[in-house]
């Protein structure tokens, strides 16, 4: 890594650090109401969802493919029935790049 380089990672760290910090610091004597607090709790899942149908839906970035040929979209089924039925998130994960990769490999051995 060059000095620039470094000193420009440096720099981005202290801003981040000091964007953040004041928040953090007074977030104990921050009283939220519980609604807006059961409200935030959907905010994770939500993030998600943004980041991932996107990827899984148009892989190529193009087009929606719906279609046996989108790997991406057999993963995801494959990871979203995992998860339903064993309630375990390593297992989701593990299941659906297991599946993803089978799948790709399929594609590309018969076409």
């Amino acid at each position: 890594m060059t000095k620039p380089e470094f000193y420009l990672i440096g720099m981005m760290a202290i801003v981040t650090f000091l964007i953040r910090y004041p928040l953090l610091a007074v977030s104990s004597k921050i009283r939220l109401p519980s609604q807006l607090i059961r409200a935030l709790t959907y905010l994770p899942p939500a993030i998600l969802t943004a980041i991932v149908v996107p990827a899984v839906l148009i892989p190529t970035g193009d087009n929606i493919l719906l279609s046996y040929t989108n790997a991406k979209l057999v993963g995801a089924i494959a990871a979203s029935i995992a998860g339903w039925w064993t309630k375990n998130l390593l297992a989701t994960i593990i299941s659906g790049m297991v599946v993803f990769f089978l799948w790709q490999w399929l594609l590309t051995m018969f076409s």
